[in-house]
């Protein structure tokens, strides 16, 4: 599988329409780039989004794919949070299961906080602003 799969902050500013990153969205829709989301992503919006939102949200959220976590996802998120915590690194929960689901997936994954993904092994876009 080829695409970006999208972390919850590039999400938020897309909702909240901060240009740079709507161009950037543009950008992806206009080569044809595949746009994925985790279940986890899914998740970390809703439970964050304002009611005058709502609908832009779900709207968003709805034109993208959502993969769903597996054994595979679940246990690779797994080991990370244990290898890093022996390294004094805490890892959230959401991260990592995001993280393991690019990484399952082949996909790059966008985020505006690279630091929240160290592991090595996963393709990370940082768009700072």
């Amino acid at each position: 599988m080829h695409g970006n799969l999208l972390d919850s902050n590039v999400l938020i500013k897309l909702i909240r329409r901060e240009q740079r990153i709507e161009n950037i969205f543009l950008g992806w829709h206009a080569q044809g780039t595949e746009l994925f989301i985790s279940v986890a992503t899914r998740t970390e919006i809703i439970a964050g989004m304002h009611p005058i939102e709502e609908e832009r949200t779900l709207r968003l959220l709805n034109s993208l794919v959502s993969l769903s976590v597996d054994d595979n996802i679940a246990d690779q998120a797994g080991r990370w949070i244990y290898l890093y915590r022996r390294q004094g690194i805490q890892l959230a929960l959401a991260d990592t299961i995001i993280a393991a689901t690019a990484w399952a997936h082949g996909l790059t994954l966008v985020t505006s906080n690279a630091k929240h993904f160290p592991m090595e092994n996963v393709n990370v876009l940082a768009v700072n602003y």
